[in-house]
């Protein structure tokens, strides 16, 4: 049970009119008081706008997607889903870009407190289990996607599977010194690719060069950008002995690595992870994660939520699917 503004104003010592103007930034309050009923708010995890102004939020009919970057193209392809779904609610959406020079969790913090939306939808927004924990207690409806918090409905897919499969292609066809191009460890979606990658080689009794598993030196976006990937396979390029096949974190690195090598006229195997549309046309052999169905499903399991709040966590994840390409051709044909 959430925290009334009765309970902060009996704390407080102090009547609920007292309260209420502090929460409507009135002057006709000491600054002392102000802070005392501040601190007894955030200490209880109460805030004006997501639970006492809860009734005008139920109104707006306003879906908040928080994503850290609208460019980023995972995110234009769930969005697709999440549109085409929506259109069959009375509900409209909008979007928050986080501020990648800004701390993500008092940005996602922000959003949630001022109650800009009836529910949210957390994408690729990688957290430590602390910050999901904190920010359950403001009991509003949450789907996270591309993430997993066992207190959160959730839609994800299976990463660890998804490197082990691409992995596993490589060692099958031969390949001894595979490289990985990764991404900031900590985010959720590079951990569970690296223990994927690894897991392959040790069920195949293979010994794992741990040199092989590189990043770019720019790790905006936690280095899931074009930059990072080109940074990445020029210091593979430059590795003696040099690999003999590559695993990219994602499509978006692999595009950058692809573009390294095309500059230094250099081939080297390549799997990617996500299946953006632009990877078809590029010839990029990849790991296929159903993007628009993921779309569908987050915004399916967000609606279930606000129509029932005492629904059990629901969690799903998608076992993504390789698909071979001009990119691993040499591969192929081994």
């Amino acid at each position: 049970m959430s925290a009334t503004i009765y309970d902060i104003a009996k704390e407080a010592g102090v009547s609920i009119a007292t309260v209420s103007r502090v929460f409507n930034n009135s002057e006709a309050v000491s600054q002392k008081t102000r802070e005392k009923i501040l601190n007894i708010a955030e200490k209880k995890g109460y805030h004006p706008k997501a639970f006492a102004q809860g009734l005008a939020r139920r109104n707006s009919k306003l879906i908040m997607a928080i994503v850290p970057i609208i460019s980023n193209y995972f995110f234009m392809e769930v969005l697709a889903g999440i549109q085409d779904k929506l259109a069959e609610f009375d509900y409209d959406l909008n979007i928050y870009n986080i501020k990648s020079n800004v701390a993500l969790s008092k940005q996602i913090e922000h959003v949630i407190r001022k109650g800009m939306g009836d529910g949210y939808l957390l994408i690729s927004l990688h957290q430590q289990e602390i910050f999901w924990e904190t920010l359950k207690r403001y009991e509003v409806p949450i789907v996270l996607m591309d993430e997993y918090y066992h207190n959160f409905d959730s839609v994800s897919v299976d990463s660890i599977g998804g490197a082990y499969t691409a992995t596993q292609h490589f060692i099958k066809a031969g390949c001894k010194r595979i490289a990985m191009i990764s991404a900031r460890p900590e985010a959720k979606p590079s951990h569970d690719r690296i223990l994927g990658f690894k897991k392959a080689h040790f069920d195949s009794h293979i010994n794992l060069d741990e040199s092989l598993i590189v990043t770019g030196d720019d790790l905006e976006r936690d280095g899931f950008t074009v930059k990072a990937g080109y940074e990445a396979m020029i210091k593979l390029i430059n590795m003696k002995p040099q690999p003999d096949a590559c695993f990219c974190t994602s499509d978006i690195q692999a595009l950058g690595a692809l573009k390294a090598m095309k500059d230094h006229q250099f081939y080297l195997p390549l799997i990617g992870f996500d299946d953006l549309q632009i990877s078809e046309y590029l010839g990029l052999s990849t790991m296929h994660q159903p993007m628009y169905d993921m779309g569908v499903l987050a915004i399916d399991k967000l609606m279930n939520r606000l129509q029932n709040r005492s629904l059990p966590v629901s969690h799903t994840i998608f076992s993504p699917e390789l698909i071979l390409r001009e990119s691993a051709k040499e591969v192929i044909e081994n």
